[in-house]
């Protein structure tokens, strides 16, 4: 296929198809670099895989990287995380947007970029993939109304902490009551007077067949809910008094078992900060 006839083919795939301005899926993935890799992995994500293995990619509008240091690690709860193994596992997290409506596209794209990359020798192994799935978003619950940034923003906007609340149900009919009394009852009154600006919730989808190996199926397929908490200071600052009671507010309810609550901070672009404070 000659290049005049590729070129044709971005032009007729721009014409078609939704393009609208709004959050419609998700990319969560939370990786654990093996000992003493830390720095090499750092740097070929940063420098490397999250352009030409993400924000390069078609309808991924928005990314962020995120780092939980030791010390954030030793504040993940529970213990016993059907999530991480240890619950201190997958120091790095990366979060990205997609357009809805275009997922179905977005992951034809991924896997075929994903092959090449692996083919072309430009996929660092030495990294275990601990929380890894694409997702759809069900709601966003803000702080403030109206005023501040929206959902589409989170990831551009400078917040200062990242926090991962991974919530369980028994059934997916049970998924939607627990959908709905977050949305309309709990997450109110949670970030009522909170550094939280905004919560995004989000559903995962399953991985498509022909996903690369080292990635697992996702678990919760209809069961599970994924809260990203967006905050305006540091999560070490606020943690105990706005999230150590999380999964008992959640048993309370008794719509879910919180399976993962942890917190992060933004890497800082082009440096290797925080990698010799991960062990």
């Amino acid at each position: 296929m000659s290049e005049e006839t590729h070129s044709e083919t971005y032009a007729e795939l721009a014409a078609v198809g939704p393009y609208g301005a709004d959050l419609g899926h998700a990319l969560i993935t939370m990786v654990e670099p093996h000992p003493g890799r830390e720095r090499e992995y750092n740097r070929w994500y940063e420098d490397d895989h999250y352009i030409a293995g993400a924000m390069a990619m078609p309808w991924m509008y928005a990314g962020r990287r995120w780092v939980a240091t030791r010390d954030l690690q030793l504040l993940r709860y529970p213990g016993d995380s059907a999530v991480a193994q240890p619950v201190t596992a997958g120091c790095y997290l990366s979060v990205y947007w997609i357009t809805a409506g275009r997922y179905a596209d977005h992951m034809r794209w991924t896997v075929g970029i994903n092959k090449r990359l692996n083919r072309d020798h430009r996929v660092f192994q030495d990294r275990t993939h601990v929380f890894t799935a694409f997702q759809d978003h069900m709601a966003t619950v803000y702080r403030d109304g109206d005023h501040g940034p929206r959902d589409v923003h989170a990831l551009d906007h400078p917040y200062a902490g990242l926090v991962v609340q991974v919530i369980d149900t028994e059934s997916p009919e049970g998924c939607g009551e627990l959908l709905t009394w977050l949305r309309d009852d709990h997450l109110p009154k949670r970030l009522a007077g909170s550094p939280t600006a905004m919560v995004t919730v989000f559903a995962p989808t399953p991985l498509p067949l022909d996903r690369m190996s080292y990635v697992k199926q996702v678990d919760g397929v209809g069961t599970r809910l994924t809260l990203l908490w967006f905050l305006q200071q540091d999560p070490r600052e606020a943690w105990d008094d706005h999230f150590t009671g999380l999964d008992t507010a959640v048993a309370a309810s008794r719509l879910g078992d919180v399976r993962f609550v942890a917190p992060f901070v933004p890497t800082v672009p082009g440096t290797d900060r925080y990698v010799d404070e991960l062990r």
